[in-house]
Formats: C-alpha cells, structure tokens, sequence
C-alpha cells in the first residue's frame, strides 16, 4: 500500500504543481495587465484548491503509512538532527500544510470581493507564496528519480 501511495502522491505532484503556476501566471498576468475576471479564472481558481486539497489528503495518507513515520518512535528527539528524516517528517508536512492553507485563504478571500482587480490580487499573492513554499520542500532528489 506504501508504494501505490507514494506514487500517487509523486505524480499527482505534478498536477499540483502545473495548475498551481497556471493560476498564478494567469492572476499576474491579469493583475499587472489590467485585466478583467472571468469565469475562466474562476475555474482555474476553484481546480487548483481541488487538486492541492486532494494531494494534501494523500500526503497526510502517506505520513502515517510511511517506514519513515516509525522514525519518530526509533529517534524521537533525534529526528530533528537528521536532515533527511527532519524534511520528510518535519519540514515537507508542515510547510505543504500552510502552502495549501494559503490557497484556501486566497481563494476565499478572492471570493468576497467584488471588482476584477480585487478578486484577482488575493488569489495572484497567496497562491505566489503557496506556490514558493511548495517549491521550498519538494525533496528534489527523490522527486527528479522517479
């Protein structure tokens, strides 16, 4: 079951990551361009939540399956000094947490305003900070080895 998790996480990445930096090109593009809203960018606003809300719950499926979770009981305190188990139980979690919470916060700040400009700035600086977090943890060696 751990690999078929590890996997999905793995490759659903990449759609997180591909519709992430859409809805952000798409909001700058918008916001410096000053252009209007569209239903479009609704869309690509409300997918982009989906996908990093699913990749979020298969992440947290794949922390308590992990053999790497089992280092908590083995290092305890320890894990903080190992850098490779601090990024994967410390590190990817908590900052993936926040990139996604900042996500929701944008897209439901975007969501009260009323003009064009309005709706796009939330979702253009939230989803730029989301998106530098995400980029910040991804464990790039094993990531480029799949």
């Amino acid at each position: 079951m751990y690999e078929i998790v590890k996997n999905a996480h793995s490759y659903w990445a990449y759609l997180v990551l591909l519709i992430l930096i859409i809805a952000v090109v798409n909001a700058l593009m918008k916001v410096f361009g000053n252009k209007e809203y569209t239903a479009k960018d609704f869309r690509i606003s409300l997918f982009t939540l989906i996908v990093s809300h699913i990749q979020l719950l298969i992440g947290l499926i794949l922390y308590f399956v992990s053999p790497r979770f089992n280092l908590w009981s083995e290092l305890g305190g320890e894990v903080m000094k190992n850098s490779l188990a601090r990024l994967y139980l410390v590190e990817h979690p908590l900052v993936n947490i926040i990139a996604v919470a900042l996500i929701t916060i944008g897209y439901s700040k975007h969501k009260k305003k009323l003009t064009s400009q309005a709706k796009l700035k939330p979702i253009a600086v939230f989803y730029t900070i989301a998106l530098l977090l995400f980029l910040s943890r991804i464990p790039w060696s094993a990531w480029l080895n799949l």
